[in-house]
């Protein structure tokens, strides 16, 4: 049996933010949130979140619900104090087999392999995630024995000149068996140099009670920094962006330049897939065989299907793009268009919950929202679709071989029949028959007498 004790107690003062550091965000995620989904891929029975400053926010971001609890730490006196305030939750039949295992929210990017990995190093003991440092300093130290097995961890602070000379550091995440934690956690006192109760003094307890305590390290360094400055936020999702890239060009895909590549969220790629310079990927975004994206474009939730171009600074949200579509320049698609094969949407034009045939044209300057757009359509520059009345919206529905000229108005709700043409300037009120010119305009005239205003001195 598997608890995962969550630690989010942490005011942040260094991010001189009034949100609870926990939920400030690492690649589009709040940190508490790449921790609670790391936690779940362990499959635990119980994973119980402390929390302090900003509980309220906390908790009304995730709610609990079976298998996540919340446990108040308040005051905060140490990391001791705060799994104590766990303990009541923590599940345990009191065989070797449960374990308890302390994450933390501020140190959001431990990979599930390598807690699994220290879950593997504990056996029925204790084991601890390590980390080797070229300048430890402010780091709680790992002391050895002679045979090499972990004896205790001495905080920084009250650390003697030859232990802070030990270069293998505390990163604070631990495994111990579940009831041996909660006799430990009654026998720590707060005599050290911060007057606060450690987690870390447990080592010496489970040593002294003759259980066996191992160390294990982390895959990449990066895996156990934790954040506590807006420096440090920034410095991590840096290092983790580069980790996303890394894996998108192992899977085959072409960055322009990895340093330049922006993943918030599930991002797949089909085979010989470009990715320019700037991009922004967020939600769930799929990209099929062969698509390119020109540079600083944002893809929110969006599915791409394969041949299809997407030129630069495009904006895509809830959208599919269907087969060798081209989007773009400067296009927005917004949430619920749906693009059909080989449909050409060019720049400063934007779609919004709309069908968009196939081989369908908006090549520049158009609006399309609340539409059904046929096959093979072409929209000219200036057009759009009246859709909203100041309280109610309508639906347009143009059929297949529609030419609409420039600068025309479809005031919906209104049909625009198959194969009719609609006249440059044309507002159009009714239905348009189909195969038949529709147009609406005044006459032209000149006014011979007439005379430019000047300005009056």
């Amino acid at each position: 049996m598997l608890n995962i004790v969550i630690l989010a107690a942490g005011m942040g003062k260094r991010m001189q933010s009034d949100l609870p550091k926990v939920l400030h965000p690492i690649a589009g995620k709040p940190m508490l949130e790449h921790v609670l989904g790391t936690a779940q891929a362990l499959s635990p029975q119980q994973v119980v979140v402390v929390v302090g400053h900003g509980a309220e926010q906390v908790q009304t971001r995730y709610p609990a619900q079976a298998g996540l609890v919340f446990a108040l730490q308040s005051p905060q006196h140490g990391t001791g104090h705060a799994v104590q305030q766990a303990v009541p939750a923590l599940l345990d039949d009191g065989s070797a087999q449960d374990a308890t295992l302390v994450l933390y929210g501020d140190v959001p990017m431990v990979q599930a392999a390598t807690l699994e990995r220290l879950l593997q190093a504990r056996g029925n003991g204790v084991a601890v995630l390590t980390e080797f440092l070229g300048d430890p300093t402010g780091y709680g130290r790992i002391v050895r024995g002679d045979d090499g097995t972990v004896q205790r961890i001495v905080e920084h602070k009250d650390a003697s000149e030859t232990e802070r000379a030990i270069n293998e550091v505390n990163t604070g995440i631990l495994v111990a068996p579940t009831a041996k934690l909660k006799d430990w956690l009654n026998r720590i006192d707060n005599n050290n140099a911060q007057g606060e109760y450690y987690l870390t003094d447990i080592i010496a307890l489970a040593v002294a009670d003759g259980v066996p305590v191992q160390a294990a390290q982390a895959h990449a360094a990066w895996e156990t920094l934790g954040v506590n400055s807006r420096i440090q936020q920034a410095q991590l999702e840096r290092l983790w962006q580069a980790e996303l890239a890394r894996r998108q060009l192992e899977q085959g895909v072409t960055l322009a330049d990895p340093s330049r590549f922006d993943q918030r969220g599930d991002l797949q790629c089909g085979r010989d897939v470009y990715i320019d310079v700037g991009c922004i990927f967020e939600g769930t975004v799929v990209l099929g065989d062969g698509v390119h994206v020109g540079p600083h474009s944002v893809l929110k939730d969006v599915v791409v299907e394969d041949g299809v171009r997407i030129e630069a600074y495009c904006h895509l949200q809830q959208a599919q793009i269907g087969v060798e579509a081209k989007v773009g320049p400067y296009a927005r698609l917004r949430p619920g268009t749906q693009l059909g094969a080989q449909a050409h949407v060019g720049n400063f034009v934007e779609i919004k919950n709309a069908i968009f045939g196939t081989g369908s044209k908006a090549n520049h300057l158009a609006y399309v929202g609340d539409a059904d757009i046929g096959e093979r359509v072409n929209i000219g520059a200036g057009t759009i679709t009246c859709n909203y009345d100041g309280a109610n919206k309508y639906r347009t529905v143009i059929e297949d071989d529609v030419f609409i000229g420039s600068d025309t108005q479809l005031v919906a709700p209104v049909r625009v029949g198959k194969g009719a043409t609609i006249g440059a300037g044309t507002t159009l009120t009714k239905d348009a028959p189909a195969e038949q010119l529709t147009l609406s305009r005044t006459h032209q005239r000149s006014i011979e007498a007439w005379r430019r205003p000047v300005k009056k001195t």
